[in-house]
């Protein structure tokens, strides 16, 4: 039988300047995440629509959601397949097609680590476990754009 896990936030608009929403320049986008237990997230709008360059907007928060839960899958997987990981860096970008309604949506979001592998460990092991990460990732498989992975593998 599967098991179910809960996950919860809070998301707080801090962007009243005093006259709400009244129009669509008298507001600002600031908003505070809280979990249960972890250091608040400050976020915003991208600045394309009004949010401050100096936090996090939702856009930035899916591609590095992504990011990290490839990661995590992968670094499980290459310590039960004797692949040991020594450095690991990912620079990952989304494409976000914005449509003329004012919607839009991901196209797709590329992942590209950079991982360093111990002399002992198989090269080839440690590039295939990215396809295997790639399916077990929670939130990859629970988006509808594709997230595609072009790693690089380095033996110290």
């Amino acid at each position: 039988m599967a098991s179910k896990h809960r996950y919860s936030a809070a998301v707080t608009w801090t962007g009243n300047l005093g006259e709400g929403t009244r129009s669509y320049k008298t507001y600002a986008r600031q908003y505070d995440i809280t979990c249960p237990g972890k250091p608040t997230v400050f976020g915003s709008a991208d600045p394309k629509y009004l949010g401050d360059s100096e936090r996090h907007n939702p856009e930035d928060l899916l591609v590095a959601a992504l990011s990290a839960c490839h990661m995590l899958w992968y670094l499980h997987l290459c310590a039960v397949n004797k692949v040991v990981v020594t450095a690991y860096r990912d620079s990952a970008d989304g494409v976000l097609r914005a449509n003329p309604d004012g919607s839009g949506e991901f196209e797709k979001v590329t992942l590209r680590p950079e991982v360093t592998i111990a002399g002992d460990s198989c090269a080839e092991t440690a590039k295939s476990l990215h396809g295997r990460a790639s399916a077990m990732c929670f939130i990859a498989r629970s988006v509808n754009f594709p997230v595609e992975h072009h790693p690089e593998i380095v033996k110290v």
